[in-house]
């Protein structure tokens, strides 16, 4: 079954960068809006990015400065360029993005980010 597959976590000093890729898994048809996602334990689900097909971006207040979402609509893939990471920034990264023919949500399994201070 078609899918969204994240990667590019890991562990990584305080200050440091990583860089995240979500990638289609299978037939998936033009996607919409692409958004990184991330949960932390014992906390909800939260936005971090979002990209609209033309490029228009939006960020949590908590990244703004430090984190750049970018895609590339011809591969259906989305980017997350982490950088100046802080310990808070710990958390499993989910992809996520929909379509409309046939309408379908999209969630990837999620890469895990871990930033030591």
């Amino acid at each position: 079954q078609a899918q969204l597959v994240e990667s590019g976590g890991g562990l990584v000093q305080a200050g440091g960068s990583l860089s995240l890729s979500c990638v289609p898994s299978g037939s998936i048809s033009r996607l919409n809006r692409m958004s990184w996602y991330r949960q932390a334990p014992g906390k909800p689900r939260e936005l971090v990015a979002r990209i609209t097909r033309g490029g228009t971006t939006t960020y949590a207040d908590s990244v703004k400065g430090r984190f750049t979402i970018s895609r590339d609509n011809a591969k259906n893939t989305a980017y997350l360029l982490m950088s100046s990471l802080k310990p808070e920034d710990t958390a499993v990264y989910y992809c996520n993005s929909d379509q409309n023919y046939p309408p379908r949500d999209y969630w990837g399994q999620g890469t895990q980010v871990t930033v030591s201070s």
